[in-house]
């Protein structure tokens, strides 16, 4: 470039010194015509003398000034490829006083517009990616061609390694449904309304995600999966125990229906007939009235409004009280209800609550503890709450039911839990309770040699001990 800026200053100065010589002989020429002869040459050569040093002296100047401009059009030009490279703290010096630096302080106020643009424009991408992340949703972005262009943190959870940023959206999600709705999403055009479709069950183990998929106005599709296996959960929940409380409700109704009608169409029955068929109507009615007790109790545990009202209470007292107020039906079942040890310690514990949950899982235990003809019931203290545990010696209960068996409604022996008139319910409020107390529950056994059902409640805390005169 210092050559070309050289190059054309020499140039124009011999085009001036040409202009010159040209001058000379068409004007001077022509006025000292009649002078002598000497005169004219010397003046001649006076002007060729002037125009040479001219020309020494203009050579330097000229280099001078053009390595001066082209060194700060280098500059401008350096510049523009670290801006164009993505460099946007570049600045230029400002040099000299001519027209230069207002083209450089102009350029330089572009630069740092645009690196504010640009940096307005990434915060905005990083708030953008850190609300999506914390959507509980998860998302993922698509090209037109369906390659991922984006996803956030949820949808990396549920896809793993196989989801990145370029990766077609077919090998990095192999849920039918939700390629499905990819391709139904990027058919549409941008304003048309979102696609909709059912469930994806093929993501996750054990998770359904709602799909809903909508155009990009710049092309491609955003997807979004909604976790509903909450939902789903609880309203299969919901339909399992409309069911379940049907049917246990169908079977009393059913018997009583029937032996009333039967009483009804006998104009004359025996007395011990019609006395007979009184007392299966009152078991099954009494059976009702249980469940309907059993269901309100429940319904109120598991409420946000239930309310339990804990207290300091000695670990062997609660064991002791409830022996004694449940001995009188056990010995009526012809079954031995007996104490093992308990600690002293003090518990925190809702006294009507605990005489609930002692009262269900001995109760429970009499169903099974017929062939054993013993119940044990006692207590141990371990390093921050009490182990309490009621024992039966009856036939034990199969390892496949253990993690069941304080479900609603869930029943070992359906037929013996119906016969004994129990409603399914019992250990699945005892459950409630005592997790509401911040316990734990777990059942053991073998068949053979009976079921052990323990529950832990939390240590009472220590109040502080009177200090003495000296403080």
């Amino acid at each position: 470039m210092t050559r070309k800026v050289f190059t054309k200053l020499l140039g124009l100065f011999l085009l001036l010194m040409v202009l010159e010589i040209a001058a000379v002989e068409l004007v001077v020429r022509p006025l000292t015509e009649h002078s002598a002869a000497g005169a004219f040459h010397r003046l001649a050569l006076e002007v060729l003398w002037s125009g040479l040093i001219a020309l020494a002296a203009a050579v330097p100047a000229a280099a001078w000034v053009s390595g001066r401009i082209s060194a700060r059009l280098k500059r401008i030009g350096d510049f523009a490829r670290r801006m164009a490279d993505g460099d946007l703290k570049a600045r230029i010096a400002q040099v000299g006083a001519d027209e230069l630096p207002a083209m450089e302080a102009a350029l330089n106020q572009s630069a740092e517009q645009l690196g504010q643009s640009f940096a307005e424009i990434e915060n905005r991408r990083m708030e953008l990616a850190a609300m999506l992340d914390s959507m509980q949703e998860a998302v993922v972005a698509i090209t037109s061609e369906g390659l991922v262009s984006w996803s956030n943190a949820v949808m990396r959870r549920i896809a793993g390694t196989q989801i990145r940023a370029g990766r077609p959206l077919a090998l990095s999600v192999r849920d039918p449904e939700v390629l499905a709705c990819a391709r139904a999403a990027l058919e549409r055009r941008p304003g048309q309304p979102e696609v909709r479709f059912g469930r994806a069950g093929s993501l996750a183990p054990g998770r359904i995600f709602e799909i809903n998929a909508a155009p990009l106005p710049s092309g491609g599709a955003l997807i979004v999966l909604h976790d509903v296996s909450a939902v789903e959960a609880a309203e299969k929940t919901r339909r399992d125990f409309i069911a379940n409380v049907s049917h246990e409700l169908r079977t009393p109704l059913t018997s009583i229906q029937g032996y009333v009608e039967t009483l009804i169409e006998d104009p004359q029955p025996r007395p011990e007939t019609t006395h007979e068929f009184l007392g299966i109507i009152l078991k099954n009615a009494n059976r009702m009235n249980r469940l309907t007790e059993d269901l309100l109790a429940l319904a109120s545990i598991e409420s946000p409004d239930y309310k339990l009202t804990p207290q300091p209470a000695r670990a062997s007292a609660l064991l002791r009280d409830a022996i004694q107020s449940l001995s009188g039906i056990v010995a009526d079942a012809g079954v031995k209800l007996e104490s093992a040890s308990a600690p002293e310690a003090q518990v925190m514990a809702d006294p009507d609550a605990m005489h609930q949950v002692f009262g269900n899982l001995i109760e429970n235990s009499l169903k099974y503890a017929k062939s054993g003809k013993r119940i044990l019931a006692g207590a141990r203290l371990l390093d921050t709450e009490v182990e309490f545990f009621v024992r039966d010696f009856g036939p034990g209960i199969a390892s496949e039911h253990l993690d069941r068996i304080f479900e609603r409604f869930y029943r070992v022996d359906k037929a013996r839990s119906r016969e004994s008139g129990g409603t399914g319910l019992g250990l699945a409020i005892v459950k409630h309770i005592v997790q509401a107390h911040g316990g734990r529950l777990w059942a053991e056994s073998e068949l053979g040699s009976g079921a052990t059902f323990h529950f832990t409640l939390p240590l009472a805390a220590k109040a502080p001990e009177p200090s003495g005169p000296d403080g």
